[in-house]
Parts: structure tokens; C-alpha cells; sequence
């Protein structure tokens, strides 16, 4: 029997505690039903016996408090709301619990940006991560020694895993499922769940909103010339020249301001672009490939490929409606 903990954290999103809780009953039942015995032990623990969320909308019964739990063989950290210092403040008593159960044994898994209560445990220091991609620049900013690696859906390392934005934490449930379990009954989960398993990327889904979170105003005025200039093939040293800049300093002070390079930025924002007219018009491929400043067909799908993990004619297929009617 695995013992799988939930934790309830304060201001958690009551879906990231519900799903696990309800995947790991079911993969119990589906076991029972082939006339195995369930493998799972489910428990919500917490602080307090109570926890309620979303402003008192939904109470939490909790099943064990922290203390009252010796050992466990998995926990389940799951995404908080609100402003995430004062979830993380007000959830800070639970962190040496976290290290302490990592310590004994127990694998550790965050569900979207229940990310953030993860690494201030220290436990994700020098680890790859993952998150909501709306969350990335905020989570590099106030864990910089943590490796958070962009669309990717799951990590794992020693013990420890993560999962990217909103819904895409049911792939690490399944993958969890898999790992305890067999391929067979993951397979079933997902059929029942209808998620798609294996699915490891939620690239498509992010939207790049240019970070313009700093203070650098040079930058900033190097980043709306991009943006205004979608169509026009822009060079580095012109971008420079615009802003009063040499070249070397004008990089260097791009790239920490917005964790990008100039050429990623400018790919990153002619993507977007892209995305939105496959998106919402009729356009064919190369007619959107040229109104964002491509006239090479096999070098704009390499790049849209790259950032978004689809083709343009995959990406056009899965998001436009109208492409189906």
C-alpha cells in the first residue's frame, strides 16, 4: 500500500486537491475491479483540520494534520491563488514538513503553480521545474536558483516533479499512475479521464506577453519597436542603433531584462502573432508567414515548431474553427 498525501494548503485552488484525490479513488477502483487490491492510501492533510478556500466558498475537511503523519510515500502540493508572498507566508509552517517527509523517502509533486510552494522548500534548488507559463517571469524572479524550463508539462528529478499550467497537471497524475501502477491502467485512467496521455509540452497553449517587467527603459522601447514592426525583418545592430546602444551592451541588457536573446524575442513575439491569424482569420500558411516577416517557408515552421511544439498547419487544424466548417 503507497501512501499518497494531499496537502491542503491555504488558498490552494480546490481542483488541484479534488483531482488528485478523485484519479488516485479511481485507479483504486479500476484495480479492485480487475481483482486486485487497491494500491492506494489517500489522505488530505493540512495545518488544520479545517481549510477554507476561495473565500470561504468551500471548506476542506481535513484527514490527518500535518503532524499526526509519520511517513508517506508521495505528496501532492497543489496550485495556490492570490498573491503568491502571502500564500507562501501563510503556508510556511508546512514546509519543514515537506523536507522532512522528502527526507524519509516520500517523492514530492507540485500541480501547476503549487510550483512556487515547492521551491521555497529548497528542495527544487539546482532542479529542473515547471509552472504556469503566465507565472514563469515571477517564479524565475523569486527563485532564480531553480532551473525553470519553459512549456514543458512534466519534470522530474530525484524524487521530485512538476507540472505546467492549469489542467496539464492531469499528465503528471497519469504519469504518477504509470509510475506505481502499470501502462495499463495509466492507459485506462486516461480513457476515463479522457486526457491525453503522454502529451509533454503545453507550448501551444502559451500565450508570449513580452516581459516588460523591468526597469530599463531603453529596452522597453526596444521591445514596442519589435512589436509595432511584426512584418519587417529587424536586425540586431539597427535595434541597438535605435536606442543608443552598442551592440554587446544592448544584448547583454536585453537578456536580463527578459530572459530572452533579441533573435528570441523577435522569433517570440512574430510567433505570436502567428498564432493569433491562424487563429481567429482565414489566412492561408504563407500569407500569415509573410505579414509577420517570413519569406522562408522551412525556417517559419522550424521557428513556429520550436516555440509553440506544433507545425503551422497542426497548430492552425487543432485552434481555428472556422477551418472546419
Amino acid at each position: 500500500m503507497k501512501n499518497v498525501s494531499i496537502l491542503v494548503p491555504e488558498t490552494a485552488i480546490i481542483e488541484a486537491v479534488a483531482d488528485p484525490l478523485y484519479m488516485f479513488k479511481a485507479v483504486n477502483q479500476f484495480l479492485e475491479a480487475s481483482g486486485k487490491k487497491p494500491l492506494f492510501n489517500i489522505k488530505l492533510v493540512g495545518l488544520t483540520k479545517e481549510v477554507k478556500l476561495h473565500n470561504s466558498l468551500f471548506t476542506v475537511h481535513i484527514d490527518q494534520l500535518l503532524n499526526e503523519v509519520k511517513k508517506t510515500d508521495l505528496i501532492f502540493v497543489p496550485a495556490i491563488s492570490g498573491d503568491i508572498a502571502t500564500a507562501l507566508a501563510l503556508n510556511k509552517k508546512a514546509v519543514p514538513w515537506i523536507v522532512s517527509q522528502h527526507k524519509k523517502g516520500a517523492e514530492v509533486a507540485s500541480l501547476c503553480i503549487g510550483a512556487f510552494l515547492l521551491a521555497s522548500t529548497g528542495l527544487l534548488n539546482g532542479k529542473k521545474c515547471s509552472t504556469h507559463w503566465n507565472a514563469a517571469n515571477e517564479f524565475r524572479a523569486m527563485f532564480p536558483e531553480v532551473e525553470l524550463v519553459d512549456g514543458s508539462v512534466i519534470t522530474e528529478e530525484q524524487g521530485i516533479y512538476s507540472s505546467g499550467g492549469a489542467n496539464s497537471y492531469w499528465s503528471l497524475l497519469l504519469h504518477l499512475v504509470e509510475k506505481y501502477t502499470d501502462r495499463e491502467t495509466a492507459i485506462l485512467a486516461s480513457k476515463y479521464f479522457a486526457v491525453d496521455i503522454d502529451r509533454n509540452s503545453q507550448a501551444a497553449f502559451a500565450m508570449f506577453q513580452g516581459q516588460k517587467e523591468h526597469t530599463d527603459d531603453a529596452i522597453k522601447q526596444a521591445q514596442e519597436y519589435i512589436e509595432k514592426n511584426i512584418e519587417d525583418r529587424i536586425a540586431v545592430d539597427e535595434l541597438a542603433e535605435r536606442v543608443a546602444l552598442g551592440r554587446r551592451s544592448f544584448e547583454r541588457r536585453f537578456k536580463q531584462a527578459t530572459n530572452n536573446s533579441v533573435l528570441e524575442y523577435i522569433q517570440r513575439v512574430k510567433i505570436e502573432s502567428a498564432k493569433r491569424s491562424f487563429e481567429n482569420s482565414r489566412k492561408n500558411i504563407n500569407e500569415v508567414m509573410y505579414n509577420v516577416g517570413y519569406t522562408d517557408t522551412k525556417a517559419f515552421r522550424t521557428v513556429f515548431k520550436k516555440v509553440t511544439g506544433l507545425t503551422p498547419v497542426e497548430y492552425r487544424n487543432k485552434y481555428n474553427k472556422m477551418v472546419m466548417e
